[in-house]
């Protein structure tokens, strides 16, 4: 199987190398990829929107054979998921980790602080606890030193969907943040945070409880989680 890595803000193809062992030695190609913009800290990111990530994504998809799973993490779930708009014939599974998929005419996160037109890295006060959990002074420092500034087009362009065939593409979501539980309850009471999520047709909700990053937290665990997965 075809398994493409798409990476959240701030990080490129080789942050999920430690889950990217265990895929491969299951015997399955694996795509990490690093997006426009994020190839360095010196790349030039002006003008990159979050079209040109998703493009890039389908790019990929369109060069490998049927059927491909595409696995996003967090910002990269929207980029996943509109990637699955795009070509729903192609895809046979969207893995969401600590993420969901963006609607139409939202945004991932326009909130961020901008400094000189693109969006690095905040200091750590600016996440919610949950966000950090397990995330120590070792692995913050190791993030911190790997982090590429994000385009900022991609934190505040809004998504574009056209096909509702995207809703018949099986999802799993792997919750780290918010259990499988709350996440339920939210579909149930129709919260906007969710509401693109609840209108996917066949959906699997898995807990891996951590922060926001597993892929530095618990790549092993994570890589299961993948597995699993795909294996339906």
């Amino acid at each position: 199987m075809d398994i493409v890595l798409i990476p959240g803000f701030w990080l490129d193809g080789a942050s999920w190398d430690e889950v990217a062992a265990p895929l491969r030695n299951a015997g399955h190609t694996v795509h990490a990829l690093t997006l426009p913009g994020l190839e360095s800290r010196a790349a030039d990111r002006s003008g990159i929107g979050l079209r040109d990530h998703v493009n890039a994504v389908v790019a990929v998809v369109d060069s490998l054979p049927d059927p491909v799973v595409l696995v996003g993490h967090s910002g990269g779930g929207a980029i996943a998921h509109a990637a699955a708009d795009a070509r729903p014939d192609r895809i046979a599974r969207v893995i969401y980790v600590d993420s969901g998929p963006l609607g139409d005419g939202d945004v991932i996160n326009d909130e961020l602080p901008v400094v000189n037109g693109e969006v690095p890295l905040p200091e750590w006060s600016e996440f919610g606890e949950e966000d950090l959990v397990d995330l120590d002074e070792s692995l913050r420092a190791k993030f911190r030193s790997i982090a590429i500034p994000e385009p900022l087009g991609v934190t505040s362009d809004k998504q574009t969907l056209s096909d509702d065939r995207r809703y018949e593409v099986p999802a799993t979501v792997i919750a780290c943040e918010f259990p499988a539980e709350t996440l339920r309850r939210w579909m149930a009471e129709g919260q906007p945070y969710v509401s693109e999520l609840a209108k996917i047709t066949d959906v699997e909700l898995v807990d891996l409880p951590t922060g926001h990053w597993p892929q530095l937290t618990r790549p092993r665990e994570l890589a299961t989680a993948i597995l699993a997965a795909v294996d339906q």
